[in-house]
């Protein structure tokens, strides 16, 4: 899943009382005050249980499920030196400015490194949990620009939708016992539905996670197949690939060159320890 290196900072959970030694409890859910205070100001309805942890950092929050962070919530622009500054930088450096569908919100951790590249396009938010936007309006009010948030199912949305998509970021993931892994529908029913709303000239980014008893391959294939050009990005810290597909004019090293440039114009750590080649692309 999206396991992450050990963290530098001290975690320090949020909730109504302190974990008290307590590790890996259940204390730093999302407590009934943030749920009564979220409903009160931002109009949603949450259920019961986030399903995560919320950790406090120095720079914000993260949002984490089975030792994986699903979200680097961050308090101001800049880099959260993760999976979703690569994210936010593949978007930036192939289609710059221009609108995107983000399919699994969580915290919106990819919206403080994507502001700091100078990336001030609208972004439509789709997650079927409504805690983690509540907390990303909470922490992200000076920076979050036009995010349009909509409590809804990918598939549903994705379906119901007229509009053409110029970019679509696939960030959807779900807990198993000790893990966390990309939904089945992100390979059986995502790819066609995807291709069907993307703009003739858009670009779709997935980020793949491992999955137990297959090879990378095999779960890279449904986000590269039936695209012309394809590549992917894989990071030395982390246990996940950015897959890049669609209308763009890269190859393997201009992409690498202006994601590098990205990361390193916002600081990002992520820039020196990653590296693009090129999917082997199947029709």
């Amino acid at each position: 899943g999206k396991r992450k290196r050990e963290a530098a900072d001290q975690k320090k959970p949020i909730g109504e009382t302190e974990s008290k030694g307590h590790h890996g409890g259940t204390v730093t859910d999302f407590t009934r005050r943030d749920r009564q205070k979220a409903e009160r100001v931002f109009g949603l309805m949450l259920n019961e249980d986030a399903g995560y942890e919320i950790v406090r950092t120095r720079r914000g929050v993260r949002l984490e499920q089975n030792g994986a962070a699903l979200s680097e919530l961050l308090s101001k622009v800049g880099p959260t030196d993760s999976v979703f500054d690569v994210l936010a930088a593949a978007a930036h450096a192939v289609a710059p400015n221009r609108d995107l569908a983000l399919l699994g919100f969580a915290g919106g951790g990819m919206i403080a490194p994507l502001r700091a590249m100078g990336g001030n396009q609208a972004v439509d938010a789709v997650d079927l949990d409504a805690h983690g936007y509540a907390l990303f309006r909470e922490y992200a009010s000076e920076y979050e620009g036009e995010v349009r948030f909509h409590h809804d199912d990918a598939v549903l949305w994705l379906r119901q939708g007229t509009d053409e998509l110029g970019v679509i970021i696939d960030d959807l993931s779900v807990p198993t016992e000790d893990d966390v892994v990309k939904p089945a529908i992100s390979r059986e029913v995502l790819p066609e539905l995807i291709k069907r709303r993307l703009a003739r000239d858009g670009v779709v980014i997935t980020n793949v996670l491992s999955e137990p008893e297959l090879t990378w391959e095999d779960v890279l294939a449904p986000a590269v197949a039936g695209f012309a050009r394809a590549h992917v990005i894989e990071l030395e810290e982390f246990n996940n690939r950015i897959v890049v597909a669609g209308n763009y004019e890269h190859d393997a090293r201009s992409l690498s060159r202006d994601v590098r440039r990205a990361l390193r114009e916002i600081g990002s750590s992520q820039a020196e320890v990653m590296r693009v080649r090129t999917a082997r692309v199947e029709e």
